[in-house]
């Protein structure tokens, strides 16, 4: 992709955005060297790396969208400044989305520390302490210091930020997702980020999405699981809401692995409502169609 970008007279790099969890992304010294340590390097692929929201993610522009939950975005400078855009995604589940494809790559992946704040702002997790074991590992990954163990875990509601590293890192199931509001919200949120993300931009945006490994969780975590689906390929697209789409449909008629985390899940039609019963993973793809980022219909080219 690098060798074709430059080809065309193209400048490339390789960008993405702080994390707003604690651990090795959310600044851009740690960000750069976990990046270089995984193949992501000049000597590798022969372009710089550029952490689009700078050093400590602060560096943003607010974009204009005017849409149902914001009338302005805080997206990264980085992404709002360059010419083009190719936006290249590894499909998986994502247990606050659903799933995780081309527009949560944009909206999640494009917005600044503070945007991404705004997107998760309707979420908040609670402690089931019948479950809780006094491990203490909720404590170690909670980027805002909400969490207190004495008897068990308890989450302070006024400094939590909802980014639900608790939940998916407790080992004992005991940090459940509770929604302030109806559960549409977070994935609207985050596809008025994608809105902002391509603000400008129409027509200087590609997709490329791998349907390879397909986790059940989302890759921020520092650990995987065994795939949902065996491997299917790789899409290409102009259109996010099109890509997304084709590659739910992919894995929803995929086999389902029985071994993997849908276990006796592993026949029912919806995989990612199979892991994730309270989320409807469409929400994102209806309202990114409903504002106008792109089409839910697609025609599928095999190019084998």
């Amino acid at each position: 992709m690098v060798d074709l970008i430059k080809e065309k007279g193209g400048k490339a790099f390789l960008t993405d955005t702080n994390t707003l969890y604690v651990g090795t992304r959310s600044n851009a010294v740690d960000h750069l060297e976990t990046a270089i340590l995984n193949g992501f390097d000049f000597s590798v692929v022969g372009v710089p790396l550029i952490i689009a929201d700078g050093l400590k993610g602060k560096d943003y522009i607010s974009i204009p969208v005017k849409l149902k939950h914001f009338q302005e975005v805080k997206i990264a400078s980085t992404a709002c400044l360059s010419d083009f855009i190719l936006t290249v995604s590894h499909f998986k589940g994502a247990n606050l989305h659903g799933f995780g494809g081309a527009l949560k790559n944009l909206g999640m992946g494009f917005g600044s520390r503070a945007g991404k704040l705004q997107q998760h702002s309707d979420v908040l997790p609670y402690v089931e302490e019948n479950k809780c074991k006094r491990c203490r590992k909720c404590i170690t990954v909670c980027p805002a210091d909400a969490i207190t163990v004495e008897n068990k875990a308890k989450i302070l509601e006024e400094i939590c930020i909802g980014c639900a590293e608790c939940s998916v890192t407790c080992p004992h199931q005991a940090i459940v997702m509770e929604w302030k509001s109806d559960l549409t919200k977070i994935q609207e949120k985050t596809v008025e980020y994608a809105a902002g993300a391509l603000y400008g931009k129409a027509d200087k945006v590609g997709f490329i999405t791998f349907i390879t490994n397909v986790s059940p969780v989302c890759d921020c975590f520092g650990w995987n699981d065994v795939p949902i689906v065996g491997d299917i390929g790789i899409l290409a697209s102009k259109d996010p809401v099109a890509i997304d789409q084709a590659a739910l449909d992919l894995v929803n008629h995929a086999p389902g692995n029985p071994e993997s985390q849908l276990g006796e899940k592993y026949t029912e039609k919806d995989r990612f409502k199979a892991l994730y019963p309270s989320v409807d993973a469409t929400i994102q793809l209806v309202y990114a169609e409903k504002i106008g980022l792109g089409s839910r219909n697609y025609k599928l080219i095999d190019l084998n």
